[in-house]
């Protein structure tokens, strides 16, 4: 519990629900506080998330996904010794080798790659709702909200889609794993699959390395910059990875939690169905008021004041998006949805910074395509009445692992 009597949790059934009334008193009363039962300092206002984000040198992305730095118990130590050693990706690294990284990702990761990729996301997003159109009924999540973004990646990466089940599942595993929080038999199975998934990257890129292709995969092992080595296996096999689980997990969220918001508000579902021209400022929108990564960390790398509090070398800070993306200091109206805001981009959803999602384009494209297939093929979209949607239990995030509709079937 705070100074100001709140109780900040994160997996709280309550604050699962509706964590935005915690947010705002955090804000209000204590928007830098320190929250002893998961070591961490979080930063709830708008322009102290944008200051650590911004100083990069002070604030270090070093296990920028993890909010827990307890060691694994050792039977998930020895599990994980069957993999490779884990090497930065670029969510948690720092200069200089972020900005190699980074440097080399961008040339293989180009606006045409993603655009490119339009026509044949418009043909899984229809080829994935005609599957069940006819049935009126079905989880969004399962039949849905993962399979459609990691078609996008997976053509992008050259992955067949045969594999597209393990490695969804493998990546929410690893996510489960990095918090740590579920009993050791199941962390030692989140282990398995993440060594799992690291060697069927690391055979990929194997396999291009021998046979050059034209996907992304083979593009990374390609790329060089003026003075740099290209990169390694050892090295080029964390982005693909981190593309794999970032690259889709995130926009499974962000698809129902949209979906959500679009139900909940169905003025502004009326309003999208009659002007379609409004869906890409909307969903800016979506993705500010339910961030599907509520957060991420940063460690201090000196003893540093920020917003009037003094942190020590090496404290551990949450910068919270979720909180800093409804700060009414900079979003008038906050919990509206108002296409037409002036600031409509000023949101976090993709961070800020040199960490800004390098993936932000595609997830936006992914996002369109997937709302505007949802919006067209299924009239009168809708909850399941007694059948209420489940949200899911990580830390840093905010989505469903459940969630099932319904819509009006035309008869033949």
């Amino acid at each position: 519990m705070t100074d100001a009597g709140v109780t900040f949790d994160p997996l709280a059934a309550e604050q699962l629900d509706n964590p935005y009334p915690v947010y705002q008193r955090l804000r209000d009363d204590e928007p830098i506080f320190y929250a002893p039962e998961f070591d961490l300092w979080i930063v709830t206002r708008y322009e102290d998330v944008v200051a650590v984000t911004r100083d990069h040198e002070t604030f270090s992305s070093k296990d920028a996904v993890r909010s827990s730095l307890d060691s694994p118990p050792p039977q998930v130590v020895e599990e994980l010794a069957r993999g490779f050693p884990v090497r930065p990706t670029l969510t948690d690294s720092d200069e200089p080798l972020h900005r190699r990284l980074r440097g080399l990702v961008n040339q293989a990761f180009t606006r045409k790659r993603v655009q490119d990729l339009a026509p044949e996301l418009g043909a899984s997003a229809d080829e994935l709702i005609d599957s069940f159109v006819a049935h009126g009924e079905v989880d969004l999540i399962e039949s849905f909200a993962w399979p459609f973004p990691l078609m996008g990646i997976g053509d992008m990466l050259g992955v067949p889609r045969s594999d597209l089940s393990d490695l969804h599942q493998w990546s929410y595993d690893w996510l489960q794993l990095i918090q740590a929080t579920d009993p050791v038999e199941d962390l030692v199975r989140y282990a398995r699959s993440y060594v799992a998934l690291q060697h069927y990257v690391r055979e990929a890129l194997e396999e291009r390395r021998r046979n050059p292709m034209t996907d992304l995969m083979s593009a990374l092992l390609a790329a060089r910059s003026d003075g740099e080595s290209p990169l390694s296996l050892d090295e080029a096999m964390w982005v693909p990875l981190n593309l794999i689980v970032a690259g889709h997990v995130t926009v499974t969220r962000a698809i129902a939690n949209s979906v959500d918001l679009l139900i909940r508000h169905p003025a502004t579902k009326a309003e999208l169905l009659k002007r379609p021209d409004l869906l890409p400022d909307a969903l800016e929108e979506f993705l500010r008021l339910e961030s599907p990564a509520q957060g991420l960390f940063r460690t201090t790398t000196k003893d540093v004041e920020i917003g009037g509090k003094s942190l020590p070398k090496g404290s551990r800070l949450m910068v919270h998006y979720g909180s800093s993306n409804r700060d009414p200091d900079v979003f008038e109206r906050p919990g509206e949805i108002e296409p037409e805001r002036t600031n409509l981009r000023a949101h976090l959803a993709f961070g800020r910074g040199i960490h800004h999602c390098i993936g932000a384009p595609l997830a936006r494209l992914e996002l369109e395509i997937a709302l505007r297939a949802l919006l067209d093929k299924l009239p009168g979209l809708d909850f399941v009445p007694d059948d209420p949607p489940i949200r899911d239990t990580i830390f840093f995030a905010r989505g469903f692992k459940y969630f099932p509709i319904r819509w009006e079937t035309i008869s033949s």
